[in-house]
């Protein structure tokens, strides 16, 4: 059976936080066939900044892109900072669009914060811009997430567990 490789990018730069363990419980409840890799780095990634997007861009640049053109999938899990985006994983992004490598890629995109509406709308239509391949079943809002996810990460509210598990349903879908 082949592996189908995930990068799996936390849009928050805290350690342990919600979006890294709702991460965390993707890989563990994920078929054995899908190798996830959890990016953590969003804050190594230097300012965007398009006289920087040449041929040579930065390391940290090309590693990145490289860890998404090298992956069958991704999965972006993002709080709502300011009704917005994290200025980290929009920066991110930014380095992508001068490019192709999100275009036609099979993505899974979570926002679980507080509230989470803008945010989500916002990634939502970013990911549409950088032409990636997703649906509504594909993508999950998750609201007053610190409410049902306890501090080792274990889902404790069992409408956001079935959530989740559908999430993970619906994007192993998306390969076979």
């Amino acid at each position: 059976m082949k592996v189908i490789k995930i990068v799996a990018i936390t849009g928050s730069t805290r350690k342990n936080s919600s979006n890294f363990k709702i991460l965390k419980h993707i890989s563990e409840h994920i078929k054995p066939n899908f190798e996830v890799e959890i990016f953590e780095d969003l804050d190594r990634i230097p300012h965007f900044n398009p006289d920087l997007d040449t041929e040579n861009p930065p390391e940290e640049i090309r590693l990145f892109r490289n860890k998404i053109m090298e992956a069958d999938g991704i999965i972006i899990c993002t709080p709502e900072y300011v009704f917005s985006l994290p200025g980290s994983l929009k920066n991110a992004l930014e380095w992508c669009v001068s490019t192709t490598i999100f275009s036609n890629k099979k993505v899974g995109l979570i926002t679980a914060s507080a509230s989470g509406e803008m945010g989500h709308e916002q990634l939502l239509l970013i990911m549409k811009t950088l032409e990636a391949k997703f649906n509504d079943n594909t993508q999950l809002l998750i609201q007053g997430i610190r409410g049902k996810i306890d501090a080792e990460g274990k889902i404790i509210n069992e409408e956001t567990e079935i959530a989740l598990q559908n999430f993970i349903n619906n994007f192993e879908n998306q390969f076979l």
